[in-house]
């Protein structure tokens, strides 16, 4: 029996009652429920479900009523789950990462802390729209032709579907995790959930007809736990699910985890959180007060824009280097598979390299390779930079065939890339270097999505900028700043700040926390404190709306040249010849 103290979602309590007799004739649920109160931690009800009553006095009984209860822990109160003979070997829980696009879950034993299995998927709700807003669309297709909802138990067929698709999506990692960890998936005894705020009213049913019409209110926030059983989840029949409260319709349970992952709200030193997305959603702030706001930062380094960007996944590009003098391209995939596109961290690197290579201008215009100066750069830049559709164009990897896509009258065939030794093995564990031939069509880097790229970044860094100005600091009164998700993981920080997305600071002030919406649903499984902490945060964050902030448009504006019109907010970052300013 573990020792430690038991703070987890599920508490295990020890319970020994005196025997019924002709002199004490209790009924077995009062004798259960008299024993197993006086065990309790504390004086909140206890509460024993209707549905539970016949299993529990059965098993009471059986067991010769001394055994263990397993007892929800919610806020407000105790609710008695099941009945064991003795001390449970495990308590699997499951902790989710409901993403838009992704889905990331791992199984954990309460009673240690264990990680037991993690599996993941792709979201199926994308079979019904890419993004938010047009699952939003197909989830109140029926509902925007009423003016009002004359029957208050209406549920939109179109939300129906999407409730649907994403709980057999869940019941199949469900069912990967148990199998991964040999248990029965009757075993798993609860489950939180961190997702942003539409995907938790999908997952729950909630209309979200409000969510994207001004003044953009969703349904709720904050939902008191239920059971697996309501949602049609293939847990424990009393398996309870915490899902991450919200703050707004664009502040979400995810970021919210985030929070509580970083430690951000839980020192004295002020920090930011930076997690991208769909939306660049950025924290500022310490125990005594945290600040909040979210722009449109992310699509072109998650594939929303750029015609050849993609998650992070095998066959993203997450790594690219371009020697400025000698102009050897390498060129690195996740997973060694064969490119298929620029996940964000490729895509900065790139950028980042063309521009320190003069490819590109500080505006992240390819440059004309006829008006060069430099014999070898301008050779380099034939030999890459191509015209597709009436507009320039730099090829990342050619396409299998390995012959250079060219201008007709060029000459020449595909030099090959140079392979140099020593790169940060330890930034690219799981990639692999790919040949200039390795991919099944050609990776390019367009004009279109240079553009893209830089608006991109000009929003990341006015985000930042404009949050640290709302409270009156500079970047360098910053202790930290956690970069999160599988951007964090990849993200060369130096690269960033090249481009004027990340501020030049030391890169000791950054630090990479990994899928941060995954890491604060296993520590509300595993700790009472968390549960509180994700309640308290919601109740001090201060949310700043940014389409209507004046100062984010201007410093939006400023940020739309690389690094930056004010090159003296980079100090670090070299400007060349005729683009000094």
């Amino acid at each position: 029996m573990p020792t430690r103290k038991m703070t987890s979602f599920v508490l295990p309590v020890p319970v020994t009652a005196d025997k019924p007799s002709l002199q004490d004739n209790t009924a077995d649920l009062d004798r259960l429920r008299h024993a197993l109160r006086g065990q309790l931690p504390d004086s909140r009800p206890l509460e024993i479900p209707f549905a539970r009553i016949v299993p529990l006095c059965r098993r009471f009984r059986q067991v010769g009523f001394s055994g263990v209860a397993l007892v929800n822990d919610l806020p407000d109160k105790w609710v008695l789950a099941d009945f064991l003979p003795a001390w449970p070997d495990q308590l699997p829980a499951m902790a989710l990462d409901l993403g838009t696009t992704h889905l990331e879950a791992i199984l954990v034993d309460l009673l240690t802390g264990q990680v037991l299995s993690a599996a993941g998927c792709e979201n199926s709700q994308i079979e019904y729209g890419a993004d938010i807003l047009s699952r939003i669309h197909q989830a109140t297709s029926a509902r925007r032709q009423m003016r009002e909802v004359a029957d208050l138990s209406f549920i939109d067929p179109g939300l129906a579907v999407l409730q649907q698709s994403i709980v057999t999506c869940i019941n199949g990692l469900i069912a990967e995790l148990a199998s991964g960890s040999g248990v029965a998936t009757s075993d798993i005894r609860a489950l939180s959930v961190s997702g942003n705020t539409t995907m938790a009213h999908l997952l729950l049913g909630l209309d979200p007809f409000h969510i994207c019409r001004e003044p953009y209110i969703p349904m709720a926030n904050v939902v008191d736990s239920m059971e697996g059983r309501e949602l049609g989840l293939i847990l424990h029949d009393s398996a309870p699910v915490w899902i991450m409260p919200s703050i707004g319709s664009y502040f979400g349970g995810d970021l919210i985890s985030g929070i509580l992952a970083s430690g951000l709200a839980a020192t004295e030193q002020t920090r930011m959180l930076i997690d991208v997305g769909t939306n660049a959603e950025v924290v500022l702030g310490n125990r005594d007060w945290l600040i909040a706001c979210a722009g449109a930062a992310g699509p072109a380094l998650e594939g929303g824009v750029a015609r050849m960007g993609m998650r992070a996944a095998p066959g993203a590009i997450d790594f690219v280097s371009l020697d400025p003098e000698t102009y050897a391209l390498e060129v690195r995939t996740i997973g060694g598979a064969p490119a298929r596109g620029l996940c964000g961290s490729g895509l900065i690197d790139l950028v980042a390299s063309l521009y320190l290579a003069r490819i590109i201008d500080i505006r992240g215009k390819f440059r004309d390779p006829d008006q060069d100066s430099d014999p070898r750069r301008s050779a380099f830049m034939r030999e890459r930079v191509v015209v597709r559709d009436g507009q320039r164009a730099f090829v990342v990897v050619t396409a299998r065939n390995g012959l250079m896509p060219r201008e007709p009258g060029t000459q020449g065939m595909e030099a090959p890339v140079s392979l140099e030794p020593g790169m940060a093995e330890e930034r690219l564990a799981g990639a692999a270097m790919v040949s200039e031939t390795g991919a099944d069509d050609e990776v390019l880097l367009e004009q279109i999505d240079l553009d893209a790229m830089i608006r991109s970044k000009a929003a990341m860094y006015a985000v930042l900028a404009t949050l640290v100005g709302q409270v009156g600091l500079a970047f360098s009164d910053l202790a930290e700043i956690c970069v999160a998700g599988a951007f964090g993981n990849h993200i060369n920080p130096r690269r960033a700040i090249t481009l004027g997305m990340l501020p030049d600071l030391d890169l000791s002030v950054y630090r990479a926390i990994g899928n941060s919406s995954l890491q604060g649903a296993e520590q509300v499984l595993l700790s009472r404190s968390a549960r509180q902490e994700c309640l308290d945060i919601v109740s001090k964050i201060t949310y700043v709306e940014l389409n209507v902030n004046q100062d984010f448009m201007n410093r939006f504006s400023g940020a739309r040249f690389i690094p930056h019109t004010d090159p003296s907010l980079f100090p670090s970052v070299p400007l060349f010849g005729e683009e000094k300013r």
